[in-house]
């Protein structure tokens, strides 16, 4: 996808340039750049030298030596002071400046620390959002995968009252595939299993695609948890009868008839909203190769989380993208922690892909976008 938040240590990221925070100097001092400096070696501190001064907001390029990535993008963050002496400023043209060298150098993949989030005790979560807005920007002009590394779940802030909410949303279906998890990973070392609740973990069922465990198969929705969409002109163009079976005819027939399949929907459903196809797949984080595959091949059978993430793209409703996913055979089920987030947003109108990204992140659930 082209924008990525992982939890990596950017000096094991393979990709063709990582960006290092660093300082007028240059010289490797702490944190994201002593890490970088140890990882790539001797010739990293010499090229640095003969490039050193830079300036704040500024960013500079050198070999990336013992690293697994080809380039390192040095780039020099703002310290904070309350915000209000053109920190954002700053910061913003570090990732500007960055990605611009990255795209120069004819680099395809670039990965990001948060920048000044460290010891420059730029606000983590501010960080984070503000890294998204601004890289979301610059990938609408240009073909660029960009993985913005967060070293572990410390390393940022995640809106407390947005996980509540999503928290009381899914109950306890995210501590069961937490047990579960962890069920299958004492017998892939063959331990013996520590979960609390072993039912919850010998008992569930074990859903492969989304790596996760449920209780019951046929959950039902309790009463009052979400509001009936109404019917929208995109829910008709999804669910068109055009598969339904007719009175009289024979199973043969109904197998000869094929319903819609999902290109053409999309290709409905994009023309419907008025949005140009490269506006489409930039929302939804869909990288353009994808794209290309979808357009090119009716038979192409994206992800679920592809699939979702041009219905977040489209603003659609519940409907209309369960409509969507059922093209290709898939379904937002009541049980599963990642389809429940999924639920959470649409039925509150909530579309910010990045947001919903965020989420799933917290929650150790698998992005939206490309895969």
């Amino acid at each position: 996808m082209p924008l990525q938040i992982i939890r990596q240590d950017i000096t094991k990221m393979q990709v063709d340039a990582i960006v290092n925070t660093t300082n007028e100097e240059m010289v490797g001092y702490s944190g994201v750049d002593l890490a970088i400096h140890t990882a790539a070696g001797q010739g990293l501190d010499d090229e640095c030298k003969t490039l050193a001064p830079l300036g704040l907001g500024q960013a500079k390029i050198s070999g990336g030596y013992n690293l697994p990535a080809k380039y390192v993008i040095h780039t020099s963050g703002p310290i904070w002071r309350g915000g209000n002496y053109g920190e954002e400023k700053i910061l913003r043209s570090c990732y500007v400046e960055s990605l611009k060298l990255a795209v120069e150098n004819g680099c395809e993949s670039v990965a990001f620390p948060l920048i000044s989030s460290g010891v420059y005790q730029y606000p983590k979560d501010q960080v984070l959002k503000f890294a998204i807005q601004v890289i979301t920007e610059f990938l609408f002009n240009y073909e660029l995968t960009v993985y913005i590394c967060v070293y572990d779940k410390t390393s940022y802030t995640f809106s407390r009252k947005l996980f509540k909410d999503i928290k009381d949303f899914i109950g306890d279906d995210y501590e069961r595939e937490q047990n579960y998890k962890r069920f299958r990973l004492s017998i892939s070392k063959n331990r013996a299993p520590i979960v609390e609740d072993k039912e919850d973990c010998f008992f569930g069922l074990y859903d492969e695609e989304s790596d996760s465990c449920t209780l019951e198969e046929n959950e039902e929705i309790e009463e009052g948890s979400h509001d009936e969409p109404a019917k929208a002109p995109l829910y008709e163009i999804c669910c068109s009868p055009t598969a339904n079976t007719q009175e009289g005819s024979t199973l043969e027939d109904y197998l000869k008839k094929k319903d819609v399949c999902f290109r053409e929907r999309l290709f409905e459903l994009i023309d419907a909203s008025g949005m140009s196809d490269v506006e489409c797949y930039k929302k939804a984080n869909v990288d353009k190769r994808t794209f290309s595959k979808i357009k090119s091949n009716k038979d192409y059978r994206p992800s679920k989380q592809t699939v979702i993430a041009f219905a977040i793209s489209l603003h659609l409703d519940f409907d209309t993208t369960q409509a969507l996913l059922a093209t290709v055979g898939f379904t937002l089920s009541q049980n599963l922690v990642f389809d429940k987030i999924i639920r959470y947003f649409i039925q509150n109108g909530n579309y910010d892909i990045f947001e919903i990204n965020e989420a799933l992140f917290e929650f150790d659930q698998t992005l939206l976008g490309s895969f």
